[in-house]
């Protein structure tokens, strides 16, 4: 069914509530593990339902934070979400202690029962007032991200489309534009701190009512960490300090010699060609179609999926004023219908869309065919495989996108995946310290991200605005503000994306098989265990960031 087309009617809570609890009552009454599962079907339609409903209101709110009905059902969700999450976590009390658990466990999975035991850690009926309000501040940074209205080049434009000014060959155009961003995010850095403060402060006090020392405990039990802890993320960060940060300093300076200058600013961050980035060919109609030629000839596993998200109108990416900021992908379980949501904005990062973006929903689409739901729970720094990798396994038909400048593109990839590692691992170590130390001022906030960017981003050199050179970068990174503890998934899965794009230089088809096997696999296993399964090593393994530098090296020579 066409997106446009999928009815919309709000989640009646009371319903759910009456059905919920007519599984839990024969759900106890079961004689044996096979009924149960029987029963643990009905909860796998219910929750599907809800889900899409809800999917369908974020969705249709995200395309036009403007529009007044679907703002209402946002409120509506701010407000219920956490009311569904602790009816569910009600149920899976009861999977988790069934007498019946070991048949249970056969047919679901030890890591799904190992996301139960975190989640029954990480949520309490007592949180929800809490949640109703940590909701309602997400809501109201993201409103205000969204909502910039900036002058420039004789138009008003958001952060969005402010984007291509950003990144133009022409530095006098970047210092405009980034002086412009500057001013926006100026005029509004007293409430940016103000939500953070209150975000911080709520989220504290989230985790004290759970019994805990600070955010941190309960941050790691919500993003699912069911297989490694604090002391293996501070490893890793170790490990790129020592090693990474070294080789992404050297492909900065490459950059720089290529740009011609004597030092790099803020304002050259993102720019990789004196003559300007390779921007994407053609029009945004264009740049799907291409696509669609593309995942045609990768596989025939991504020629049905893609053909099926065409079909279906399952992509959103035109930028708009009053659309949100960002981008994801989504899932809708009773349609089996991935959705993208993207803001093109005529650079490189509208092709990212169609290799990262997809690279999600290609995954959705093959594991939402798993009929069993938990499989589907897969955790962020897996997730981030799937589409990080993608990125590389569709360089070869870049020449569609680029032209004469795929190869330009291809370069500029590289060395931007190999730079973000560090700033992830920063972005991660910012919260740490920020959780951990829950009443700093914002001056103390700002004073821990410029001594982050000296250990890694050494090179980054703010001189010149006085908004930035405070260390205030971190205000416009939504995940700080809305998913603490993600951004250093990036960082892990990127570690294993760059080991498929050695991989698939020596052996495309038996990097792609193993690619694929990632996908099918979804959750049905712990990170750590699949990973090695498919051939790749652990982020967290010694000596593994040493390996994939060294390995890097030849592409940089």
């Amino acid at each position: 069914m066409k997106f446009k087309d999928m009815p919309y009617q709000r989640v009646d809570f009371e319903q759910v509530e009456k059905e919920m609890r007519s599984i839990m009552e024969d759900f106890d009454r079961a004689v044996n593990g096979e009924e149960q599962f029987r029963v643990h079907e009905r909860y796998y339609e219910l929750t599907d339902r809800v889900h899409t409903q809800m999917t369908i209101a974020h969705i249709r709110y995200d395309v036009d934070t403007t529009d007044e009905f679907y703002d209402g059902e946002h409120e509506y969700y701010n407000e219920k979400g956490p009311v569904l999450h602790n009816l569910l976590l009600e149920y899976e009390k009861k999977l988790y202690v069934s007498p019946y658990r070991e048949y249970l466990e056969g047919k679901i999975g030890p890591v799904a029962f190992k996301n139960m035991e975190l989640s029954r850690k990480a949520m309490d009926e007592k949180l929800i007032p809490l949640m109703q309000e940590e909701n309602a501040l997400t809501t109201e940074y993201n409103k205000l991200i969204a909502g910039a209205k900036i002058e420039f080049d004789g138009k008003v434009l958001n952060l969005s489309l402010l984007r291509p000014y950003l990144v133009n060959s022409d530095r006098s155009v970047r210092a405009a534009a980034y002086e412009k961003q500057s001013a926006f995010f100026q005029e509004n850095a007293e409430k940016l701190d103000e939500i953070y403060d209150k975000l911080v402060k709520n989220r504290t006090a989230q985790a004290r009512a759970m019994g805990y020392e600070n955010y941190l405990e309960l941050g790691y039990y919500r993003m699912m960490r069911n297989c490694y802890g604090k002391e293996e993320v501070e490893n890793f960060r170790s490990q790129i300090r020592e090693f990474f940060v070294p080789f992404a300093e050297k492909l900065h300076d490459r950059r720089r010699q290529r740009l011609g200058l004597d030092k790099l600013s803020y304002i050259d961050g993102s720019v990789y060609f004196r003559e300007g980035n390779p921007a994407p060919l053609g029009s945004p109609e264009e740049i799907l179609a291409a696509g669609q030629r593309m995942y045609s000839e990768l596989s025939p596993e991504t020629k049905e999926f893609y053909d099926f998200m065409m079909e279906n109108e399952l992509f959103d990416v035109l930028g708009r004023k009053t659309k949100r900021a960002g981008g994801y992908m989504t899932y809708m379980p009773v349609y089996h219908s991935p959705f993208v949501f993207a803001n093109f904005n005529g650079t490189s990062g509208d092709v990212d869309v169609i290799t990262h973006e997809c690279g999600h929903a290609f995954q959705g689409y093959l594991s939402g065919r798993d009929p069993i739901r938990e499989h589907s729970d897969i955790t962020m720094e897996t997730a981030e495989i799937h589409s990080m990798s993608m990125e590389f396994f569709t360089q070869k038909w870049m020449e569609l996108f680029f032209g004469e400048r795929a190869g330009d593109y291809i370069e500029m990839h590289l060395e931007d995946s190999a730079a973000f590692i560090p700033y992830g691992c920063m972005v991660d170590e910012f919260q740490h310290i920020v959780y951990e130390n829950p009443d700093m001022t914002p001056a103390e906030r700002n004073a821990v991200w410029l001594k982050l960017e000296s250990q890694y981003r050494p090179h980054q050199d703010y001189t010149g605005d006085p908004y930035l050179e405070k260390g205030t970068f971190w205000q416009k990174q939504q995940h700080i503000y809305n998913s603490p503890f993600y951004y250093i998934d990036y960082s892990l899965a990127q570690t294993c994306a760059l080991q498929y794009k050695v991989k698939m230089d020596e052996d495309f088809h038996g990097a792609w098989e193993s690619y694929l096997k990632l996908c099918r696999l979804s959750a049905s296993d712990f990170f750590t265990n699949m990973v090695k399964e498919v051939g790749l090593q652990s982020p967290f393994e010694p000596g593994c960031i040493k390996n994939i530098v060294e390995k890097l090296e030849k592409y940089v020579k």
